[in-house]
This record gives structure tokens, C-alpha cells and sequence, in this order.
């Protein structure tokens, strides 16, 4: 028998591509979506590019799940202003706030946390803080900041912070809102005056550690489960490699599963079958045990939940509003937005891996803000040959006066962790039971 080196120079996502690629030519295992050609894409994206570059140094990545918010000149004091606030992983300062009259012209006012003024409760430092999705809504006369944060040594976590002017400064509160594994906060302020927080539940990372694990005691599935022999020999890789993988910081543990994530991803639906198909009077009740975690953890449902801005606590029950439950969705919907039309609430979402060309952007729609929520039957937005990974959007009214949609995309050969995001925007219409691009 052989053997092969292959250093990893880096912890950056591409260093780990550059290694699953070698082992993809040397041994035939599935090679990296992101360094595979694919199929030249059809869809069409009537997007406008609002910022393909940075603005400032100080803006590490881009402006990846944007949120845009149409602050009116009676609460600015200087007219009408767009503000956009954008993600900031392990950046020095987090959550860049830039500001536009028009979407032409982007200026940058600040950041919510700067450097040194970072909340209490989160993590802070380069790969090890997660400064994920913030969002500025009006909430009665004061502006509150929902965003996703990394706790102290433990799991993501849903922060509140709040100013009286909407580039700050914010002051954040001393605890988490939401903690336990849960990421893209939504306000929704409807016509009656309620406030409802949605969220979502953080399992990008549980289940392929949980499945590493498992194959890594049960070798013997990895037969079973992939059917093809190049996921065979990435799953069979993901198991060897657990008990350091194991050992990493969340973000680059999952970049070290990306292979196996995607070998699931590429048929999920029959990966789900033939996982649900394990336990079995054949099997013991540990086996059992763990092919149900995975099945749960492959489920990531929305959560919805009023609030009250006094107190700036949840009330009443909390609901699932949506699921992911789609072929196109694969394993994670993520990215929420509600915006009440007429008599309907529309959830805008995306689903899929936010890295790879299937991520893309759904529309679901209900008559109440808690649901049930009506899916659209596919996505709304698609990758193209020009804009990868379309998603996570936000919406105010544009300066036409009609709904736009507002998105991040990657530039083709771009896409994945800590890479540029471009900020695009998409003029949309209301149909009562579904949405149309204009």
C-alpha cells in the first residue's frame, strides 16, 4: 500500500477545498462543489447591483445578508435615508452601517459594535466571533438591532440592542434574547401594532458532526447510506477524520465536513430515506438512537413569537411558522423576512447551502404572521451565470415607490465562508398568493 502527504496551509475555506480536491484526483472521492464546473446555469437575475466592492477597509467581507430599512425624514431629521447593515463574522468591528438616498451612492456611518464595544455575553476575536445577520427595524420611537452572536465559549445566540438615531450608537442588552443554537433574527411590526420575533434554529453544524460521529463508530453504514462510490470514500474520509475535526472551532469544523455535507445535500431526499430505513429490529437501540438525532437535526424549523418592546421580552407561546421540506431546500431554510401586503404575510426565506450554486431564495405566504404558511413551488431566485447563491433578503419600499427586494449574491468562482458578497437589489409585485419579479 501507498501513502500520499497533502498539507493544509491555512484554515481559510479555500485551503480546505485545495485539500479535498487533491484527495478527489488521487482517490476518487467527491470532489468540492465549489471546484466542480456544474451545469451552466438558465436562470435570469433582473437584478440591480447596488455595491460589488468595498467601500471602506474597514468592511472585511462584503455585505453578506443584508438588511435594508427606509428611514423616513420625520425620524431622521434630514430627509429620507436607506440604511443597510450587513454581517461581519470575526471582523474587528461588527455590523457595518452604511447609508444611501437614492441605492446609488453608499457612505459608511459607523458600526453597530466597534472595536472594544462589543456586547458583554459575545465571543470576540479573529475565528472565533460570529457577528451574524443584524437587523434595524423601528419599534415604536426607538431603533432595535436583533442580530446573531456567539456566547461565551458556547452556542449562537439571538442579542437586542437599541438607539434612539439609526446609526447608533447601540447600546446592547447584557444577555442574550434567545440562546441555545439559533441565528437570523426577523422583527415583524404589523398593522395591529404586534411585534413578532422569528428566528431560526442552528443545526448547520449538528447534524454532520452528529453523522461524522456515527459513521465513525459504524463504519459498516457507510455502504448503506451513499450510494455512489466518490461519497462513499468522502463519508468514509469524514470518519477518519472526526476525532480531530472534533477538536475545531465551529465555523472550521464545518468547512472540514463540506465534502460530506455536500455528498448528503446532492440527494437529500433519498439520503433521508435511506437513514430513516437504519433502525431497524436489526439494529440496537444506540444505533437507533443516534439515526434519530440526525433525522431531527436535519429539520430546521422557524420559530415565531410575539414580543413586547417594553419589557423586551418574548410572550406567549412559541410556534414553528416553516419548515424545510423541499427537494430545493435540502437540509436548512435560513434568511427570514415577513412583510405584511393587503391581507397576507409573505415569508421570504432561503434554502439550501449558502456556499454552493442551489442556495436560493423562497416565498411562502399565510393570512395570519404566525402562519400556517402556503410555499411557493420553486424558488424565487436562483443562481445565474453571472450571481451566485442569491439569498437572505430584506425589503423596503424603493425609490420607485414599489416593493424591492434586497439580497446578497457571490461573483462566480467566489462563493463560500468569508468570501465578498455584493449587494443586489430585485423590484418585486404582491399577488395574493404568490410573488413575481418585475
Amino acid at each position: 500500500m501507498t501513502t500520499q502527504r497533502h498539507d493544509i496551509v491555512g484554515r481559510e475555506q479555500d485551503h480546505y477545498l485545495d485539500l479535498f480536491e487533491w484527495i478527489a484526483n488521487s482517490f476518487g472521492s467527491r470532489l468540492p462543489r465549489n471546484r466542480s464546473d456544474g451545469e451552466v446555469s438558465s436562470h435570469v437575475l433582473p437584478c440591480r447591483v447596488l455595491l460589488d466592492r468595498n467601500i471602506a477597509p474597514e468592511i472585511w467581507y462584503g455585505y453578506g445578508d443584508p438588511a435594508v430599512t427606509k428611514v423616513p425624514a420625520a425620524r431622521t431629521g434630514d430627509g429620507d435615508w436607506y440604511y443597510l447593515f450587513v454581517t461581519s463574522n470575526d471582523a474587528p468591528n461588527s455590523f457595518p452601517i452604511l447609508r444611501s438616498r437614492t441605492l446609488d451612492h453608499w457612505e459608511l456611518s459607523g458600526f453597530a459594535f466597534p472595536s472594544g464595544r462589543k456586547p458583554s455575553w459575545a465571543e470576540d476575536g479573529l475565528n472565533v466571533s460570529d457577528f451574524w445577520a443584524p437587523e434595524m427595524h423601528m419599534v415604536g420611537d426607538q431603533f432595535f438591532l436583533c442580530f446573531t452572536a456567539r456566547e461565551h465559549g458556547g452556542s449562537l445566540a439571538i442579542g437586542l440592542a437599541r438607539s434612539s438615531r439609526p446609526e447608533g450608537p447601540y447600546e446592547s442588552d447584557p444577555a442574550p434574547l434567545v440562546s441555545g443554537g439559533v441565528i437570523d433574527p426577523h422583527f415583524l411590526v404589523d398593522r395591529m401594532g404586534r411585534t413578532i420575533l422569528f428566528w431560526k434554529e442552528d443545526t448547520n453544524d449538528v447534524w454532520p458532526s452528529l453523522l461524522s460521529e456515527f459513521l465513525h463508530c459504524r463504519a459498516d453504514m457507510v455502504e448503506r447510506l451513499f450510494p455512489l462510490p466518490e461519497d462513499r470514500r468522502a463519508a468514509s474520509l469524514a470518519s477518519m477524520l472526526w476525532p480531530w475535526v472534533r477538536t475545531l472551532e465551529p465555523m472550521e469544523r464545518f468547512l472540514a465536513q463540506q465534502v460530506l455535507i455536500q455528498a448528503v445535500v446532492s440527494d437529500f431526499t433519498g439520503f433521508r430515506q435511506r437513514l430513516q430505513s437504519l433502525p431497524d429490529g436489526r439494529h440496537p437501540d444506540q444505533t437507533r438512537q443516534a439515526v434519530e438525532a440526525i433525522l431531527t437535526a436535519l429539520r430546521t424549523p422557524i420559530y415565531a413569537q410575539e414580543f413586547d418592546p417594553e419589557t423586551r421580552c418574548l410572550t406567549g407561546d412559541r410556534v414553528v411558522a416553516l419548515e424545510n421540506d423541499r427537494d430545493w431546500e435540502a437540509h436548512l431554510i435560513e434568511g427570514i423576512w415577513v412583510e405584511e401586503h393587503g391581507d397576507r404575510f409573505y415569508m421570504f426565506y432561503s434554502g439550501n447551502d449558502f456556499s454552493t450554486p442551489e442556495y436560493g431564495t423562497g416565498v411562502a405566504v399565510a393570512s395570519s404572521p404566525l402562519g400556517p404558511y402556503r410555499k411557493m413551488e420553486r424558488p424565487l431566485l436562483r443562481s445565474t451565470q453571472e450571481w451566485v447563491g442569491p439569498g437572505h433578503p430584506s425589503l423596503a419600499q424603493g425609490p420607485d415607490g414599489d416593493p424591492w427586494l434586497f439580497l446578497h449574491a457571490f461573483m462566480p468562482g467566489q462563493a463560500g465562508y468569508r468570501k465578498f458578497r455584493a449587494l443586489l437589489a430585485v423590484p418585486i409585485c404582491f399577488e395574493p398568493e404568490t410573488v413575481r419579479l418585475r
